[in-house]
């Protein structure tokens, strides 16, 4: 039988059902904080430092099944009820840009708008994001947010003095934690971790400081998207029936699904939202009604369609896996 359709519409169906999951190669991001060694992750060295891996990027190619050479970008084009479902009215590509990132170096210290300011200057939304981290060395942390009592004046005076680092909280980070960074939360990364991003899909970033690298600064732009106090911070998980939820915001909410041998994990798709699928350690199959199993592999994405209502996971071979779902709720 082929797998449950939410249109009345013959044309929408046709779609679903030529839309199966997939999944996708990654795109690798060249970046000077970026590093040349990105094992286990990947098995090939660069001859650049890479800083980010695209793993649902617009430009990511599809790698199984029949859109294989595809962009994800033309896929949505293409497929906009069967991929996006409740999405499709949304500008241009897949809803969650997500990411692993590799520091070797500090990245700038930054913010990024909310999407009344970047819709201000043409962008069609901001960036809200989170991140998981894969790996943390000891004593490894995170620079989120301003401190307490901090004000614009000082920001810019500390941009001038090239003491901006000292206004941020530092925040220790271990492997399994979860970081919420809301729009208008200035922070940096640096060296010590490895994250898996999930973020509104947009790249405008606006840079205050950048430790001396020839990169463009946003100076002005940067402190009228930044706020003195947000939200961002660690997340506490959740167990939610057979999964661990990581966190839950207005633009994406995270699971960890951890696979015991011959113990696979059901997936019911009430809100027929589109998703992605990412193994962080093992590896995995997903088995959907219909269609061919896909391989869910280290450091890759799974995109399930909207239009896919159900499916299986399972860990591949004999060991356990660990996949990491993330989705944008239909009210975002």
């Amino acid at each position: 039988m082929p797998h449950t359709l939410r249109s009345s519409d013959p044309v929408n169906d046709m779609q679903a059902l030529s839309l199966a999951p997939f999944r996708i190669a990654p795109f690798f991001s060249p970046r000077p904080w970026g590093t040349r060694d990105l094992s286990p992750w990947y098995d090939f060295r660069p001859t650049e430092p890479i800083g980010e891996a695209w793993l649902t990027g617009p430009q990511c190619l599809i790698e199984t099944g029949d859109q294989q050479g595809r962009t994800l970008s033309e896929l949505a084009e293409a497929y906009p009820d069967a991929l996006l479902g409740p999405h499709r009215n949304e500008v241009g590509d897949y809803p969650l840009l997500v990411k692993i990132l590799f520091p070797h170096d500090k990245l700038s210290v930054q913010v990024h708008p909310d999407d009344t300011l970047a819709q201000q200057v043409g962008q069609p939304r901001g960036k809200t994001e989170c991140w998981y981290v894969l790996e943390g060395q000891p004593g490894a942390a995170v620079a989120l947010g301003l401190k307490q009592g901090s004000t614009v004046e000082a920001m810019r005076k500390a941009i001038s003095d090239h003491t901006l680092e000292a206004m941020l909280e530092q925040v220790p980070v271990v492997k399994g934690d979860m970081i919420f960074v809301d729009a208008g939360t200035v922070h940096a990364i640096g060296p010590g971790v490895v994250l898996l991003e999930t973020q509104q899909t947009s790249d405008i970033t606006y840079r205050l400081y950048d430790y001396g690298r020839p990169r463009e600064l946003h100076i002005d732009r940067g402190i009228a998207a930044t706020r003195l106090h947000t939200a961002a911070g660690k997340v506490a998980p959740k167990t939610v029936d057979s999964r661990v939820r990581l966190i839950e915001q207005k633009y994406f909410s995270v699971d960890r699904i951890d696979l015991a041998n011959k113990s696979p994990f059901l997936s019911k798709s009430p809100a027929a939202v589109p998703h992605s699928l990412v193994a962080v350690e093992g590896a995995a199959v997903l088995h959907a009604e219909g269609c061919d199993p896909v391989d869910l592999m280290l450091g890759r994405a799974v995109v399930v369609p909207a239009a896919i209502q159900d499916y299986r996971l399972e860990s591949a071979g004999a060991g356990a896996a660990s996949v990491i779902r993330s989705q944008q709720p239909v009210e975002a």
